[in-house]
């Protein structure tokens, strides 16, 4: 089983370097502070580096001032034996850090995306996961490792923004039951709630009333899409992340079985970010694939070169293409 190969990774190894996907959020954070904690409790050596800033919205997550942001001259001398990659289904998503693995150490990949491309010499990947976390979690509980309550809040967090608070179809029994006993090591349910989706800074949320009219549906009403560039946002810090609030809303209409979000992207010039979530009937990993993305069935995303216009039209044409097969 590869949950078994990647517990032998980890018991052969000494000094691990752990980073996840561009754009964090709530499951990449979550599963490598676990990671880091079950590493440390097994008496090894790690660090944590991403290319991205941290998202203000996760500052309670413990250890978090340990995550390093990716500057080249600053990590330049940082030795590992293993080079972990967690909740990344495509190496290139993990950006400018993979650039550290100048001695091709061998990279455990550990994922739940079913586009996971396998880019590791240790693959583990469990496409029926909920999340990163869960996976993370399972390992504890494998390598009986004991749970504490910082690795708890870090793990429920990610299962949490996952499953989309439990309702997505990725909760499952066995995720009930994880986060069940994260919440038995004193995790305080209501408290992270409010942390994670409460919180919101009132000119981000005044960003939100400018955006929100700007919708667009079609198909019948059965497509959903925002499309953005960076001048419509007045907070340009590109740690802060519209997308998953904008894309619940667009969820939350009636009849619309996929929702879109196109914004130009932030660090990489002349393309675009595409984020994509169904409600089950339409496989978006499928129609990203054909743009070189992927992801899982109800939740996908693309980075696609080109202007933002030309790639909101082939890429729409594509999700029409797939609901028409699905009727």
């Amino acid at each position: 089983m590869s949950l078994e190969k990647a517990i032998r990774c980890i018991r052969k190894n000494k000094r691990f370097l752990i980073t996840a996907h561009m754009g964090l959020e709530g499951d990449a954070l979550g599963a490598e502070l676990a990671f880091y904690k079950l590493l440390k409790k097994l008496g090894k050596q790690a660090i944590i580096v991403n290319q991205d800033a941290l998202p203000h919205s996760y500052d309670f997550l413990p250890r978090i001032n340990v995550i390093r942001q990716y500057k080249k001259d600053f990590l330049k001398d940082i030795k590992f034996d293993c080079f972990a990659v967690l909740d990344c289904a495509d190496l290139d998503r993990a950006g400018r850090v993979r650039r550290l693995n100048t001695e091709n150490k061998p990279i455990l990949n550990i994922d739940h995306h079913i586009s996971n491309q396998r880019f590791g010499r240790i693959n583990w990947i469990e496409p029926n996961a909920s999340s990163c976390s869960e996976m993370i979690y399972k390992l504890y509980k494998k390598m009986c490792v004991p749970l504490d309550k910082e690795s708890a809040i870090c793990l429920y967090v990610g299962i949490l923004t996952d499953t989309g608070s439990f309702h997505y179809s990725n909760t499952h029994s066995s995720t009930h039951q994880a986060a069940a006993e994260l919440l038995s090591c004193g995790v305080d349910a209501p408290s992270i709630y409010r942390k994670v989706y409460e919180s919101i800074p009132l000119e981000d949320l005044k960003s939100l009333s400018r955006i929100l009219p700007k919708i667009k549906c079609g198909a019948g009403g059965k497509i959903a899409w925002f499309q953005l560039k960076q001048n419509i946002l007045k907070n340009k810090n590109p740690c802060f992340d519209l997308s998953e609030r904008l894309l619940s809303f667009g969820r939350s209409i009636k009849g619309i079985e996929v929702v879109a979000l196109f914004r130009s992207n932030f660090s990489l010039r002349d393309t675009v970010r595409v984020n994509l979530r169904s409600q089950g009937k339409v496989d978006v990993n499928r129609i990203a694939a054909r743009f070189g993305g992927g992801g899982h069935k109800t939740a996908s995303g693309i980075t696609i070169k080109g202007e933002i216009e030309e790639v909101r039209k082939k890429v729409l044409a594509e999700i029409q293409k797939q609901l028409r097969r699905g009727k």
